[in-house]
């Protein structure tokens, strides 16, 4: 076929997050495992490069809304995806908490995680502070799994192509297996994405993954120009979750690279048939008043809020408890502020829900920094790492008063913890993984795991029963 397009000849390949970002962006991480395993079959043989199914807000998810396992249910997609990549989201040194964690437990996590099925680690620090990610790159690599190192991406006055690039080439020196663009937010335009991946791939010789979301409406546009400029991966959602503040829809990608040479050689048969159970998933959820339509909306305005996916959804539910649900917009407007002021952060888990959270307590009390949250405070005083920008030491002043401000590897303050944390565990966790979970989420963990080894032995569920929808 004519290149009319001026595509690089090579196959494009996709991973797919209808099991993990797809859902956490529009319905707050609420699908279950039994949502799931019906359309396994289908996704197992679609493929894929990957399928995201893990990590990110999935884990405390599962415990503290859904009555779940995260571990189980990590074994159990296994099993079901025998020959597809399992893929997970890591927010390094911080792993799926929200601080960081000796490298005692972030080495731990990664050796269990991989056990237990993960054949991809996508690791980012929420800052860039590749510091923050270093233990858990290494630990990637030890237990044998694939590390993709993630660049979490953004504008600001201190965010540049040369910056992401060096950032890039970093990485791969630290031991990088592909480097990921991480647009969150889906601020990375076209034309930028087009420059950006050029300069990349002109710098590094691993391959390179780019990850957006539709929130701006611009997401298929811009992995139209990140192929021509040889973009080797890319992550698209089944259209049931896509879209919106989530990926583009994979079935439309996989359509409009057809024919040509970028083709992803999908099997849409197989799409077709997995996308048609979420899709009663996903009504499901409306129907619950989970999923809000309006995260299935696109919002040009994010290019100026920047506010991703998962972010927008926290910050309305935030405003809903609050019985403020009017008050979006000016949350909105506050955002971009208290980032400036907070040394341009990119928004990403866990600095998008710091900033977010700060934003709202500045519109609701009506004073702007009257009252500061904990992980604001941290945050400032450079327990997450080192911020990219200049920070403002009025605000700073405010939060943390005369506190010294952390400059070196956090981590490096952490006494080791693991073997304590076995200690104090040892009546509620049965197994390695057990005493992760109370680790990562000490108010979530214990308590959930008492409800699940409380259940009569007869009354345990160990495998669900699956009717494959054909």
């Amino acid at each position: 076929m004519e290149n009319k397009l001026n595509f690089p000849a090579q196959k494009l390949y996709i991973t797919d997050t209808i099991l993990r970002d797809a859902h956490q962006s529009q319905a707050a991480t609420r699908m279950r495992l039994e949502d799931m395993l019906p359309a396994c079959e289908a996704l197992n043989e679609a493929g894929y490069w990957s399928l995201e199914c893990w990590g990110g807000a999935t884990f405390d998810a599962c415990m503290r809304f859904l009555d779940e396992d995260p571990w189980d249910r990590l074994r159990a997609l296994r099993r079901a995806l025998p020959d597809t990549r399992l893929q997970m989201l890591l927010r390094g040194q911080n792993l799926l908490g929200y601080r960081h964690y000796a490298d005692d437990v972030v080495d731990e996590f990664c050796k269990k995680s991989i056990e237990n099925g993960i054949d991809i680690v996508r690791i980012f620090d929420a800052l860039n502070d590749v510091r923050n990610m270093q233990a858990a790159m290494e630990s990637v690599k030890k237990y044998g799994a694939h590390c993709e190192a993630a660049i979490s991406y953004t504008t600001s006055p201190v965010h540049s192509d040369d910056y992401f690039v060096e950032l890039a080439a970093k990485l791969e020196n630290m031991g990088a297996d592909t480097i990921c663009i991480k647009d969150m937010a889906n601020i990375l335009l076209p034309d930028n994405a087009y420059t950006l991946i050029k300069k990349i791939k002109d710098r590094v010789s691993v391959p390179v993954h780019l990850h957006t979301h539709n929130t701006t409406g611009t997401g298929a546009m811009v992995y139209m120009a990140a192929a021509m400029a040889g973009v080797d991966i890319i992550d698209c959602a089944l259209s049931p979750f896509a879209d919106g503040t989530a990926q583009p829809a994979t079935e439309s990608m996989v359509a409009a690279f057809r024919g040509t040479p970028r083709d992803t050689g999908l099997d849409p048969k197989k799409l077709n048939k997995a996308a048609k159970h979420f899709r009663n998933v996903a009504q499901r959820l409306q129907d619950e008043g989970i999923l809000n339509p309006k995260v299935l909306r696109t919002d040009p305005n994010t290019l100026l809020y920047q506010v991703p996916g998962g972010m927008l959804s926290n910050l309305m539910s935030q405003l809903h408890e609050a019985d403020a649900d009017d008050k979006l917009e000016d949350v909105l407007r506050e955002v971009p502020g208290v980032r400036e002021d907070f040394g341009y952060p990119p928004l990403v888990t866990p600095t998008s829900q710091i900033v977010g959270t700060q934003a709202v307590l500045n519109v609701l009390f009506g004073e702007r920094y009257g009252t500061f949250t904990k992980e604001s405070k941290g945050l400032l005083r450079g327990e997450y790492g080192c911020l990219p920008g200049k920070v403002n030491e009025d605000v700073r002043k405010k939060a943390i008063g005369d506190d010294e401000v952390i400059r070196c590897r956090p981590a490096d303050l952490l006494e080791p913890e693991l073997e304590r944390d076995r200690e104090s565990y040892g009546d509620i966790a049965r197994s390695d993984e057990d005493v992760l979970s109370c680790v990562l989420f000490p108010q979530v963990g214990p308590e959930f795991l008492k409800k699940k080894y409380a259940q009569p032995e007869e009354e345990k569920v160990t495998e669900i029963n699956v009717v494959w929808d054909r």
